[in-house]
């Protein structure tokens, strides 16, 4: 096992040196215009153009800038510096981790465990009626979009223009540190929002694996020697139809991480994804290189913690 994960986590910096280089050499070739340009606005001066271009080392060579690109990763830990604020890109992200770590971590737990129990009971009842309707309702969030959900959400619950006011609206996101109860009923609306799709497939995911799970000998065994049905679906059939769900568990909290921008946008969290938004309209390409890394890191991680629970999910799973 040991020397498995020492393989997986020099895999991992192997894929996050290819994106770092592709993104060095997508921002060199794309019409992106001048990062000088962009720093000192469009009426700045030759010759102040002259000194951002020395001080961003522009004026080196590509091969040379590549380089520093890369040791400044890789080895200082530096993500650049924005093109508007001049603050480092690294201090930004981490200022906005807090807001996507909360509304990711919130909003998985919840489509977690709602996705599989309306997964196992559909399984359990199935071509029933329960079954129709909680399928069929999984269907509907899987076509609705996440903005539009959240447009919905605003127009029906949001305490400032809601039809039925609730939940706090956009924009009423408080930290954690500040207050706790603000911080979870800001959270709610949007935790709803992400947790809708992703809980639907993982419904349907849960229900067809448990099914074909039901059909197997060594569940009939169980069932032959007399055990009761709960502790047959629970302990027997679950642990093994749960596989698949935590390969996607894994992957979708490391995608979620680096790509919330739609929810936060929507609800105004100050997070990753609203950073990485406001980078794109701004045309500041050091924050999106960070945000972007950011994302990759993010889905290694989940990628090698996946790869190790499932030694521990699946006793047929051994790694050498």
């Amino acid at each position: 096992m040991g020397r498995y994960i020492v393989r997986r986590i020099l895999w991992g910096v192997l894929l996050l040196i290819i994106v770092a280089a592709l993104m060095f050499l997508f921002f060199r070739i794309l019409p992106t215009g001048d990062p000088a340009k962009l720093r000192a606005g469009r009426t700045a001066s030759a010759k102040l153009l002259t000194e951002i271009r020395h001080d961003l080392g522009l004026d080196k060579s590509t091969l040379t800038q590549f380089g520093d690109f890369m040791e400044g990763i890789f080895f200082r830990f530096e993500l650049g510096y924005s093109y508007y604020s001049s603050a480092p890109v690294w201090e930004l992200i981490k200022d906005r981790l807090p807001a996507t770590i909360s509304l990711v971590v919130g909003g998985s737990i919840l489509w977690l465990v709602s996705g599989v129990l309306v997964g196992i009971i559909s399984a359990v009842r199935r071509r029933t009626f329960i079954d129709r309707a909680s399928m069929g309702t999984a269907l509907v969030l899987v076509s609705a979009p996440e903005y539009w959900l959240g447009l919905i959400m605003l127009f029906l619950f949001a305490q400032d223009i809601g039809k039925f006011p609730i939940f706090p609206g956009a924009g009423s996101y408080v930290p954690i540190s500040t207050d706790p109860w603000k911080w979870f009923t800001s959270l709610i609306m949007p935790w709803m929002v992400v947790a809708a799709s992703n809980a639907a497939i993982y419904a349907r995911l849960m229900r067809s694996s448990l099914i074909d799970v039901m059909g197997e000998d060594y569940i009939r065994t169980a069932r032959a020697k007399g055990l009761r049905e709960r502790r047959v679906v629970v302990r027997h059939g679950v642990r093994s139809a749960i596989n698949p769900i935590v390969t996607i568990f894994g992957l979708d909290i490391g995608v979620l991480l680096g790509s919330a921008i739609l929810v936060e946008t929507v609800f105004n969290i100050p997070g990753i994804g609203r950073l990485n938004y406001d980078a794109i309209t701004h045309s500041d390409f050091p924050i999106v290189q960070g945000t972007v890394l950011a994302a990759a890191l993010f889905i290694v991680v989940a990628n090698i913690v996946v790869d190790i629970a499932y030694a521990y999910l699946d006793p047929r799973v051994r790694y050498s």
